[in-house]
Protein backbone atom coordinates (compact mmCIF):
# COMPACT_ATOMS: atom_id res chain seq x y z
CA UNK A 1 0.00 0.00 0.00
CA UNK A 2 1.33 3.43 -0.93
CA UNK A 3 1.03 6.19 1.65
CA UNK A 4 1.61 9.85 0.87
CA UNK A 5 3.40 11.77 3.60
CA UNK A 6 4.09 15.48 3.67
CA UNK A 7 4.53 15.76 7.43
CA UNK A 8 5.63 13.32 10.07
CA UNK A 9 5.28 14.44 13.69
CA UNK A 10 7.67 13.30 16.42
CA UNK A 11 7.36 14.08 19.26
CA UNK A 12 36.02 43.04 26.02
CA UNK A 13 37.93 44.69 24.54
CA UNK A 14 38.44 46.49 21.24
CA UNK A 15 41.94 45.00 21.00
CA UNK A 16 40.52 41.54 20.80
CA UNK A 17 38.28 42.33 17.87
CA UNK A 18 40.98 42.37 15.23
CA UNK A 19 41.57 44.95 12.54
CA UNK A 20 39.23 45.10 9.60
CA UNK A 21 36.21 43.47 11.26
CA UNK A 22 34.56 46.51 12.85
CA UNK A 23 32.10 47.03 10.00
CA UNK A 24 29.25 44.66 10.91
CA UNK A 25 26.67 47.44 10.80
CA UNK A 26 28.18 49.60 8.03
CA UNK A 27 25.82 47.93 5.56
CA UNK A 28 22.27 47.91 6.86
CA UNK A 29 21.48 44.43 5.59
CA UNK A 30 24.72 42.67 6.50
CA UNK A 31 25.20 40.71 9.72
CA UNK A 32 28.21 39.46 11.65
CA UNK A 33 27.97 36.23 13.62
CA UNK A 34 30.59 35.23 16.21
CA UNK A 35 31.28 31.52 16.76
CA UNK A 36 33.17 30.06 19.71
CA UNK A 37 35.13 27.56 17.61
CA UNK A 38 37.24 28.13 14.53
CA UNK A 39 35.66 26.37 11.57
CA UNK A 40 38.37 24.13 10.14
CA UNK A 41 36.29 22.41 7.41
CA UNK A 42 33.38 23.61 5.28
CA UNK A 43 32.41 20.24 3.83
CA UNK A 44 28.59 19.83 4.00
CA UNK A 45 28.82 16.17 5.02
CA UNK A 46 30.49 17.44 8.22
CA UNK A 47 27.51 19.65 9.09
CA UNK A 48 26.57 17.38 12.00
CA UNK A 49 29.34 19.28 13.80
CA UNK A 50 27.75 22.42 15.21
CA UNK A 51 30.54 24.73 14.04
CA UNK A 52 30.04 23.60 10.43
CA UNK A 53 26.26 23.26 10.61
CA UNK A 54 25.70 26.80 11.82
CA UNK A 55 27.36 28.10 8.64
CA UNK A 56 26.37 25.59 5.98
CA UNK A 57 23.06 23.94 6.89
CA UNK A 58 20.01 25.40 5.08
CA UNK A 59 22.10 28.47 4.18
CA UNK A 60 24.46 27.15 1.50
CA UNK A 61 23.39 23.53 1.19
CA UNK A 62 19.81 22.53 1.82
CA UNK A 63 18.14 19.37 3.04
CA UNK A 64 15.62 17.28 1.13
CA UNK A 65 13.19 17.67 4.01
CA UNK A 66 13.13 20.32 6.72
CA UNK A 67 12.31 19.66 10.36
CA UNK A 68 10.01 22.31 11.82
CA UNK A 69 11.70 23.07 15.14
CA UNK A 70 8.94 25.49 16.17
CA UNK A 71 5.78 23.51 15.43
CA UNK A 72 7.17 19.99 15.09
CA UNK A 73 6.82 17.68 12.11
CA UNK A 74 8.33 17.82 8.65
CA UNK A 75 7.92 20.24 5.78
CA UNK A 76 9.11 20.28 2.16
CA UNK A 77 12.46 21.74 1.15
CA UNK A 78 14.27 20.28 -1.86
CA UNK A 79 11.69 17.49 -1.87
CA UNK A 80 8.11 18.63 -2.35
CA UNK A 81 6.49 15.38 -1.23
CA UNK A 82 7.37 11.84 -0.21
CA UNK A 83 5.58 8.53 0.02
CA UNK A 84 6.34 5.06 1.33
CA UNK A 85 6.27 2.55 -1.52
CA UNK A 86 6.78 -0.48 0.71
CA UNK A 87 8.43 -1.31 4.04
CA UNK A 88 11.93 -0.79 2.59
CA UNK A 89 11.43 1.95 -0.01
CA UNK A 90 10.49 5.63 0.03
CA UNK A 91 9.88 7.82 -3.01
CA UNK A 92 10.80 11.51 -2.97
CA UNK A 93 9.53 14.01 -5.53
CA UNK A 94 12.16 16.71 -6.03
CA UNK A 95 11.46 20.40 -6.46
CA UNK A 96 11.67 21.29 -10.19
CA UNK A 97 13.54 24.34 -11.45
CA UNK A 98 16.09 24.41 -8.62
CA UNK A 99 19.60 25.45 -9.69
CA UNK A 100 22.95 24.92 -8.04
CA UNK A 101 24.96 28.06 -7.39
CA UNK A 102 26.97 27.30 -10.54
CA UNK A 103 23.79 27.28 -12.65
CA UNK A 104 23.46 23.52 -13.10
CA UNK A 105 20.14 21.75 -12.53
CA UNK A 106 19.41 19.99 -9.25
CA UNK A 107 18.36 16.39 -9.97
CA UNK A 108 18.00 12.96 -8.41
CA UNK A 109 21.63 12.10 -9.20
CA UNK A 110 22.71 14.75 -6.68
CA UNK A 111 20.69 13.10 -3.92
CA UNK A 112 22.16 9.67 -4.69
CA UNK A 113 25.67 11.17 -4.87
CA UNK A 114 25.22 12.83 -1.47
CA UNK A 115 24.07 9.69 0.31
CA UNK A 116 26.88 7.65 -1.25
CA UNK A 117 29.40 10.35 -0.25
CA UNK A 118 28.12 10.26 3.32
CA UNK A 119 28.45 6.46 3.35
CA UNK A 120 31.97 6.48 1.86
CA UNK A 121 34.32 5.36 4.67
CA UNK A 122 37.17 7.33 3.08
CA UNK A 123 35.64 10.62 4.15
CA UNK A 124 34.54 9.82 7.73
CA UNK A 125 31.59 12.14 7.19
CA UNK A 126 29.94 13.19 10.43
CA UNK A 127 26.43 13.13 8.92
CA UNK A 128 26.87 9.66 7.50
CA UNK A 129 28.66 8.32 10.54
CA UNK A 130 26.13 9.68 13.00
CA UNK A 131 22.90 9.04 11.15
CA UNK A 132 23.38 6.45 8.40
CA UNK A 133 25.61 3.93 10.16
CA UNK A 134 24.40 0.36 9.83
CA UNK A 135 22.11 1.22 6.91
CA UNK A 136 22.68 0.17 3.31
CA UNK A 137 21.13 2.19 0.47
CA UNK A 138 20.09 1.47 -3.11
CA UNK A 139 18.45 3.83 -5.57
CA UNK A 140 16.10 4.06 -8.52
CA UNK A 141 15.27 7.24 -10.46
CA UNK A 142 12.26 6.97 -12.80
CA UNK A 143 12.97 10.55 -13.91
CA UNK A 144 15.31 13.42 -13.09
CA UNK A 145 13.08 14.71 -10.30
CA UNK A 146 12.03 11.45 -8.66
CA UNK A 147 14.19 9.22 -6.50
CA UNK A 148 13.27 5.97 -4.77
CA UNK A 149 15.51 5.09 -1.85
CA UNK A 150 15.57 1.54 -0.53
CA UNK A 151 17.21 0.85 2.81
CA UNK A 152 18.43 -2.27 4.55
CA UNK A 153 17.29 -2.57 7.27
CA UNK A 154 14.02 -0.78 6.65
CA UNK A 155 13.94 2.83 7.84
CA UNK A 156 10.34 3.75 8.70
CA UNK A 157 11.48 7.31 9.49
CA UNK A 158 13.66 7.87 6.41
CA UNK A 159 12.09 11.31 5.69
CA UNK A 160 13.15 12.38 9.19
CA UNK A 161 16.69 11.18 8.46
CA UNK A 162 16.70 13.36 5.35
CA UNK A 163 16.33 16.47 7.56
CA UNK A 164 19.97 16.20 8.67
CA UNK A 165 21.71 15.65 5.31
CA UNK A 166 22.80 18.75 3.31
CA UNK A 167 22.55 17.82 -0.37
CA UNK A 168 25.69 18.33 -2.48
CA UNK A 169 26.24 18.77 -6.21
CA UNK A 170 27.40 15.60 -7.95
CA UNK A 171 29.25 17.66 -10.55
CA UNK A 172 30.73 20.51 -8.50
CA UNK A 173 31.86 18.55 -5.41
CA UNK A 174 35.38 17.05 -5.43
CA UNK A 175 35.13 13.28 -5.66
CA UNK A 176 38.09 12.36 -3.49
CA UNK A 177 38.44 15.13 -0.88
CA UNK A 178 36.47 17.52 1.29
CA UNK A 179 35.34 20.59 -0.62
CA UNK A 180 36.80 23.97 0.32
CA UNK A 181 34.19 25.87 -1.70
CA UNK A 182 30.77 24.25 -1.20
CA UNK A 183 28.27 24.68 -4.01
CA UNK A 184 24.68 24.53 -2.85
CA UNK A 185 21.12 25.37 -3.80
CA UNK A 186 20.50 27.59 -0.79
CA UNK A 187 19.65 31.24 -0.32
CA UNK A 188 23.35 32.02 0.29
CA UNK A 189 26.44 31.49 -1.84
CA UNK A 190 29.73 30.56 -0.20
CA UNK A 191 31.83 33.62 -1.02
CA UNK A 192 35.08 33.66 0.95
CA UNK A 193 36.94 31.64 3.56
CA UNK A 194 40.01 33.08 5.28
CA UNK A 195 41.10 30.00 7.19
CA UNK A 196 41.17 30.65 10.91
CA UNK A 197 39.83 34.19 10.45
CA UNK A 198 36.41 34.45 8.83
CA UNK A 199 33.84 33.06 6.42
CA UNK A 200 31.57 35.19 4.23
CA UNK A 201 28.26 34.15 2.68
CA UNK A 202 26.40 36.34 0.18
CA UNK A 203 22.73 36.28 -0.77
CA UNK A 204 21.93 34.17 -3.82
CA UNK A 205 20.04 36.37 -6.32
CA UNK A 206 18.79 33.28 -8.17
CA UNK A 207 17.41 31.42 -5.16
CA UNK A 208 14.34 29.30 -5.95
CA UNK A 209 12.52 30.47 -2.80
CA UNK A 210 11.71 33.76 -1.15
CA UNK A 211 14.60 36.20 -0.95
CA UNK A 212 15.75 36.63 2.69
CA UNK A 213 16.35 39.99 4.36
CA UNK A 214 20.05 39.42 5.18
CA UNK A 215 22.27 40.26 2.20
CA UNK A 216 25.63 39.12 3.59
CA UNK A 217 26.79 37.19 6.64
CA UNK A 218 30.32 37.27 8.03
CA UNK A 219 31.34 34.63 10.56
CA UNK A 220 34.15 35.43 13.00
CA UNK A 221 35.72 33.15 15.61
CA UNK A 222 36.26 34.17 19.25
CA UNK A 223 36.77 31.51 21.91
CA UNK A 224 36.33 33.99 24.79
CA UNK A 225 32.60 34.29 25.52
CA UNK A 226 32.99 37.67 27.24
CA UNK A 227 34.81 39.12 24.23
CA UNK A 228 32.18 37.77 21.83
CA UNK A 229 29.31 39.15 23.91
CA UNK A 230 31.03 42.55 24.14
CA UNK A 231 31.26 42.68 20.35
CA UNK A 232 27.47 42.75 20.12
CA UNK A 233 27.21 45.33 22.87
CA UNK A 234 29.76 47.52 21.05
CA UNK A 235 27.93 47.18 17.71
CA UNK A 236 30.76 45.15 16.17
CA UNK A 237 28.67 42.00 15.74
CA UNK A 238 25.05 40.96 15.59
CA UNK A 239 24.67 37.43 16.92
CA UNK A 240 26.67 35.22 19.29
CA UNK A 241 24.84 31.87 19.17
CA UNK A 242 26.43 30.62 22.39
CA UNK A 243 27.49 32.77 25.33
CA UNK A 244 28.38 31.59 28.82
CA UNK A 245 25.81 32.00 31.55
CA UNK A 246 27.99 34.56 33.38
CA UNK A 247 28.01 36.72 30.23
CA UNK A 248 24.24 36.53 29.56
CA UNK A 249 23.52 39.60 31.70
CA UNK A 250 21.45 41.82 29.40
CA UNK A 251 17.72 41.11 29.31
CA UNK A 252 17.39 43.23 26.19
CA UNK A 253 19.79 41.17 24.08
CA UNK A 254 20.25 37.77 25.75
CA UNK A 255 17.88 34.88 25.18
CA UNK A 256 17.80 31.51 26.92
CA UNK A 257 16.56 28.46 25.04
CA UNK A 258 16.49 24.66 25.51
CA UNK A 259 19.05 23.58 22.95
CA UNK A 260 18.51 19.79 22.80
CA UNK A 261 22.17 19.17 23.67
CA UNK A 262 23.24 16.66 26.29
CA UNK A 263 26.73 16.94 27.76
CA UNK A 264 28.63 13.87 28.89
CA UNK A 265 31.97 12.11 28.95
CA UNK A 266 32.26 8.99 26.83
CA UNK A 267 34.04 6.16 28.61
CA UNK A 268 36.45 3.91 26.74
CA UNK A 269 35.01 0.65 28.05
CA UNK A 270 37.67 -1.32 26.15
CA UNK A 271 40.69 -0.17 28.18
CA UNK A 272 41.75 -0.97 31.77
CA UNK A 273 40.90 0.33 34.28
CA UNK A 274 37.80 1.62 32.50
CA UNK A 275 36.83 -1.85 31.33
CA UNK A 276 35.82 -2.64 34.94
CA UNK A 277 32.21 -1.67 35.65
CA UNK A 278 33.05 -0.72 39.24
CA UNK A 279 35.39 2.01 38.01
CA UNK A 280 32.74 3.34 35.62
CA UNK A 281 30.22 3.40 38.46
CA UNK A 282 32.72 5.10 40.77
CA UNK A 283 33.36 7.86 38.25
CA UNK A 284 29.65 8.64 38.02
CA UNK A 285 29.31 8.66 41.82
CA UNK A 286 32.35 10.94 42.19
CA UNK A 287 30.85 13.89 40.33
CA UNK A 288 28.86 16.55 42.16
CA UNK A 289 26.57 17.57 39.32
CA UNK A 290 24.30 19.66 41.51
CA UNK A 291 27.21 21.88 42.56
CA UNK A 292 27.94 22.64 38.92
CA UNK A 293 24.48 24.04 38.23
CA UNK A 294 24.46 27.83 38.35
CA UNK A 295 28.26 27.91 38.45
CA UNK A 296 29.79 26.13 35.47
CA UNK A 297 26.53 25.14 33.82
CA UNK A 298 23.27 27.10 33.55
CA UNK A 299 21.00 26.85 36.55
CA UNK A 300 18.18 25.94 34.16
CA UNK A 301 20.03 22.87 32.85
CA UNK A 302 18.69 19.46 33.86
CA UNK A 303 20.84 16.65 35.25
CA UNK A 304 20.94 13.91 32.63
CA UNK A 305 20.70 10.14 32.94
CA UNK A 306 20.99 9.34 29.22
CA UNK A 307 22.01 11.00 25.95
CA UNK A 308 18.52 11.90 24.75
CA UNK A 309 16.30 14.61 26.19
CA UNK A 310 13.01 13.77 27.95
CA UNK A 311 10.90 14.78 24.93
CA UNK A 312 12.52 12.07 22.78
CA UNK A 313 10.49 8.90 22.23
CA UNK A 314 12.03 6.04 24.15
CA UNK A 315 13.48 8.28 26.85
CA UNK A 316 13.62 6.07 29.92
CA UNK A 317 12.38 7.97 32.98
CA UNK A 318 13.08 4.95 35.19
CA UNK A 319 16.86 5.38 34.98
CA UNK A 320 17.84 7.11 38.24
CA UNK A 321 20.03 10.19 38.50
CA UNK A 322 23.51 9.32 39.75
CA UNK A 323 23.83 10.49 43.37
CA UNK A 324 26.93 12.30 44.58
CA UNK A 325 28.55 9.67 46.78
CA UNK A 326 32.35 10.02 46.85
CA UNK A 327 32.63 7.62 49.81
CA UNK A 328 31.03 4.78 47.86
CA UNK A 329 33.13 5.73 44.83
CA UNK A 330 36.36 5.37 46.86
CA UNK A 331 35.26 1.96 48.14
CA UNK A 332 34.56 0.76 44.58
CA UNK A 333 38.00 1.94 43.45
CA UNK A 334 39.67 0.24 46.42
CA UNK A 335 37.72 -2.97 45.77
CA UNK A 336 38.74 -2.99 42.13
CA UNK A 337 42.37 -2.31 43.08
CA UNK A 338 42.34 -5.26 45.50
CA UNK A 339 41.19 -7.46 42.63
CA UNK A 340 44.12 -6.44 40.46
CA UNK A 341 42.51 -3.68 38.39
CA UNK A 342 45.27 -1.14 37.52
CA UNK A 343 43.54 1.90 39.05
CA UNK A 344 46.86 3.79 39.15
CA UNK A 345 47.03 3.82 35.35
CA UNK A 346 46.66 7.33 33.90
CA UNK A 347 43.19 8.04 32.55
CA UNK A 348 43.14 10.98 30.12
CA UNK A 349 40.21 13.35 29.77
CA UNK A 350 40.16 14.43 26.14
CA UNK A 351 38.55 17.87 26.21
CA UNK A 352 37.46 20.16 23.39
CA UNK A 353 38.14 23.89 23.56
CA UNK A 354 34.97 25.93 23.21
CA UNK A 355 32.66 22.95 22.85
CA UNK A 356 30.27 24.77 25.13
CA UNK A 357 30.68 27.74 27.49
CA UNK A 358 32.99 26.94 30.43
CA UNK A 359 34.03 23.68 28.75
CA UNK A 360 37.59 23.79 30.07
CA UNK A 361 36.59 24.80 33.58
CA UNK A 362 34.04 21.97 33.71
CA UNK A 363 36.64 19.38 32.71
CA UNK A 364 39.07 20.75 35.32
CA UNK A 365 36.42 20.34 38.01
CA UNK A 366 35.60 16.80 36.91
CA UNK A 367 39.29 15.85 36.85
CA UNK A 368 39.66 17.04 40.47
CA UNK A 369 36.59 15.08 41.58
CA UNK A 370 37.84 11.88 39.98
CA UNK A 371 41.27 12.34 41.55
CA UNK A 372 39.60 12.75 44.95
CA UNK A 373 38.22 9.20 44.83
CA UNK A 374 41.55 7.61 44.02
CA UNK A 375 41.79 7.67 40.23
CA UNK A 376 44.85 8.89 38.33
CA UNK A 377 43.31 11.38 35.92
CA UNK A 378 44.88 14.09 33.72
CA UNK A 379 43.30 16.59 31.34
CA UNK A 380 44.28 17.32 27.75
CA UNK A 381 42.30 20.10 26.02
CA UNK A 382 42.40 20.23 22.22
CA UNK A 383 40.92 22.24 19.39
CA UNK A 384 38.19 20.44 17.47
CA UNK A 385 40.46 19.29 14.64
CA UNK A 386 42.61 17.26 17.08
CA UNK A 387 39.81 16.30 19.46
CA UNK A 388 37.88 14.83 16.54
CA UNK A 389 40.61 12.19 16.04
CA UNK A 390 39.92 10.87 19.53
CA UNK A 391 36.14 11.15 19.24
CA UNK A 392 35.47 9.66 15.81
CA UNK A 393 36.53 6.20 14.65
CA UNK A 394 39.19 5.19 13.72
CA UNK A 395 40.49 6.55 17.00
CA UNK A 396 44.03 7.69 17.81
CA UNK A 397 46.06 4.52 18.26
CA UNK A 398 47.60 3.66 21.62
CA UNK A 399 45.94 6.60 23.34
CA UNK A 400 45.41 4.64 26.56
CA UNK A 401 42.23 4.80 28.64
CA UNK A 402 40.25 7.93 27.86
CA UNK A 403 37.19 9.88 28.87
CA UNK A 404 36.14 12.09 25.97
CA UNK A 405 34.22 15.29 26.50
CA UNK A 406 31.06 15.18 24.45
CA UNK A 407 27.96 17.18 23.64
CA UNK A 408 25.27 15.37 21.70
CA UNK A 409 22.39 17.01 19.88
CA UNK A 410 19.16 15.14 19.25
CA UNK A 411 16.58 17.79 18.37
CA UNK A 412 14.44 15.72 16.02
CA UNK A 413 12.90 13.43 18.59
CA UNK A 414 13.93 9.87 17.72
CA UNK A 415 16.80 7.82 19.24
CA UNK A 416 17.84 6.59 15.79
CA UNK A 417 19.98 9.75 15.71
CA UNK A 418 21.74 8.65 18.90
CA UNK A 419 21.72 4.89 19.36
CA UNK A 420 23.80 3.50 16.49
CA UNK A 421 26.52 6.12 16.42
CA UNK A 422 26.97 6.11 20.20
CA UNK A 423 26.53 2.46 21.14
CA UNK A 424 26.65 0.03 18.22
CA UNK A 425 29.85 -1.99 17.85
CA UNK A 426 30.54 -0.25 14.53
CA UNK A 427 29.16 3.15 15.54
CA UNK A 428 31.47 6.04 14.65
CA UNK A 429 31.53 7.35 18.24
CA UNK A 430 31.02 4.05 20.06
CA UNK A 431 33.35 2.30 22.48
CA UNK A 432 30.77 -0.34 23.37
CA UNK A 433 31.22 -3.84 22.00
CA UNK A 434 28.12 -5.80 23.01
CA UNK A 435 26.13 -8.11 20.69
CA UNK A 436 22.98 -7.68 22.78
CA UNK A 437 23.20 -3.91 22.32
CA UNK A 438 23.68 -4.33 18.57
CA UNK A 439 20.63 -6.58 18.35
CA UNK A 440 18.48 -4.14 20.32
CA UNK A 441 19.49 -1.22 18.10
CA UNK A 442 18.76 -3.14 14.91
CA UNK A 443 15.37 -4.26 16.18
CA UNK A 444 14.35 -0.81 17.44
CA UNK A 445 15.46 0.92 14.23
CA UNK A 446 12.94 -0.99 12.13
CA UNK A 447 10.11 -0.97 14.69
CA UNK A 448 7.23 1.49 14.78
CA UNK A 449 4.74 2.82 17.33
CA UNK A 450 4.70 1.54 20.90
CA UNK A 451 7.14 -1.26 20.08
CA UNK A 452 9.74 1.27 18.92
CA UNK A 453 9.35 3.29 22.13
CA UNK A 454 9.63 0.16 24.29
CA UNK A 455 12.79 -1.07 22.58
CA UNK A 456 14.54 2.28 22.83
CA UNK A 457 13.75 2.38 26.56
CA UNK A 458 15.33 -1.06 26.93
CA UNK A 459 18.42 0.10 25.09
CA UNK A 460 18.96 3.17 27.26
CA UNK A 461 18.51 1.12 30.42
CA UNK A 462 21.12 -1.36 29.20
CA UNK A 463 23.81 1.12 28.15
CA UNK A 464 23.29 3.61 30.99
CA UNK A 465 22.36 1.49 34.01
CA UNK A 466 23.81 -1.92 33.19
CA UNK A 467 26.91 -1.27 31.07
CA UNK A 468 27.54 2.38 32.12
CA UNK A 469 28.98 3.56 28.82
CA UNK A 470 29.01 7.27 29.70
CA UNK A 471 29.22 9.83 32.44
CA UNK A 472 26.03 11.74 31.63
CA UNK A 473 26.06 15.36 32.78
CA UNK A 474 23.33 17.79 31.72
CA UNK A 475 20.52 18.42 29.28
CA UNK A 476 21.65 21.89 28.36
CA UNK A 477 20.16 25.35 28.10
CA UNK A 478 21.80 27.77 25.71
CA UNK A 479 22.16 31.54 25.76
CA UNK A 480 22.31 33.63 22.59
CA UNK A 481 23.10 37.34 22.39
CA UNK A 482 21.27 39.19 19.61
CA UNK A 483 21.77 42.78 18.46
CA UNK A 484 18.77 45.06 19.19
CA UNK A 485 18.62 45.90 15.48
CA UNK A 486 17.58 42.35 14.61
CA UNK A 487 14.28 40.53 14.88
CA UNK A 488 15.51 37.04 15.74
CA UNK A 489 14.84 34.59 18.56
CA UNK A 490 16.88 31.39 19.03
CA UNK A 491 15.13 28.03 18.92
CA UNK A 492 16.10 24.49 19.82
CA UNK A 493 17.86 24.37 16.44
CA UNK A 494 20.27 27.23 17.16
CA UNK A 495 22.91 24.94 18.57
CA UNK A 496 23.20 23.01 15.29
CA UNK A 497 22.05 25.39 12.57
CA UNK A 498 21.40 29.11 12.19
CA UNK A 499 19.22 29.87 9.20
CA UNK A 500 19.99 33.36 7.96
CA UNK A 501 16.59 33.48 6.26
CA UNK A 502 14.98 33.53 9.72
CA UNK A 503 16.71 36.81 10.59
CA UNK A 504 14.73 40.01 10.06
CA UNK A 505 15.56 43.66 10.70
CA UNK A 506 13.58 45.97 12.96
Amino acid sequence: MKRRMTTVCFSTTMLALGAGHATAQDANRNVTIVLAETVDVVEPCMAARQDVGRVISENVNEMLVEFDYVNGGLKPRLATEWSQVDADTWEFKLRPGVKWHDGKDFTAKDVQFTIERNKNPKFSCEVGGKYFGGTEFSFESPDAHTIRITTKPAQPILPLLMTVMPVESAEATPADEFTRNPVGTGAYVFDKWEVGQSIVLKRNPNYWGEQPAVEQATYLFRSDSAVAAAMVEAGEADIVPSVALQDATNKETDFAYPNSETTSLRIDTREAPLDDRRIREAMNLAIDRQAMLGTLFPEQAQIATQLVVPTTIGYNADIPVWPYDPEKARKLVEEAKADGVPVDKVVRIIGRNGQYPNATEAMEAIMAMLQEVGLNVKLDMYDVSVWNNYFVSPYVADSGPTLTQSQHDNATGDPVFTAFVKYASTGAHSMVRDPAVDALIEKATTATGDERTKLWKELFAKVNAEIIADIPMFHMVGFTRVSPRLDFKPTIATNSELQLSQIKFK
